[in-house]
């Protein structure tokens, strides 16, 4: 079975709703940034064209049911501000990854946060997802403490795990149940 369709979610400022092929130039900005894909797996995207294939990665990965690419809408103005990703969808265990981005102009202002609880309760809510997973860069200081605010648990560290833009790294893993959740809120922070 696949991963249930992922209904827009509308929050005091963002809109998180499935990509759409007209959100690439303000997705070019975001991931053409390379202060933003520091500790992302790809490289910073150079053109449309890097849009454009990603796009057709995103759109093959939703046709399988293993996941699923979301857009960060600011709803004052439409602009995208970036993106939530789904996938590695297990249907037998209830089980997905969390990946995700935000423009650097965005940073810090809690929309990371906001977007991110906004996908878990319906992740956990209608999508019917048990557990969902994130691996994060060690170094990426902002992310580990956004997850560990949220109340995903730190269970580990895998070392040496990826090797990305010619450099091998350990990921932080972190994972949270929908029994801990509380829609709007987040989970409480685990003892």
């Amino acid at each position: 079975m696949a991963l249930p369709t992922f209904e827009p979610v509308h929050t005091a400022r963002l809109t998180i709703r499935p990509v759409r092929a007209d959100d690439l130039p303000d997705l070019l900005a975001v991931n053409g940034d390379d202060a933003v894909t520091h500790f992302l797996p790809y490289a910073s995207w150079t053109s449309l064209d890097d849009g454009t294939a990603w796009l057709a990665r995103m759109q093959a990965l939703a046709a399988a049911g293993t996941g699923t690419q979301l857009a960060i809408e600011q709803r004052a103005d439409g602009r995208v501000l970036g993106g939530v990703l789904l996938f590695n969808f297990n249907e037998g265990s209830a089980r997905i990854e969390l990946g995700y981005v935000l423009g650097r102009a965005h940073w810090r202002q809690g929309v990371a946060r906001e977007a991110i609880t906004a996908v878990c309760d319906q992740a956990f809510g209608a999508l019917g997802i048990r557990r969902i997973e994130a691996e994060v860069n060690p170094d990426n200081h902002a992310s580990n403490a956004l997850l560990k605010r949220i109340g995903f648990a730190h269970e580990g560290r895998a070392r040496q795990r990826w090797v990305a833009k010619g450099q091998t790294y350990d990921t932080n893993l972190y994972g949270c149940l929908a029994s801990e959740w509380q829609p709007g809120l987040g989970a409480a922070p685990p003892a």
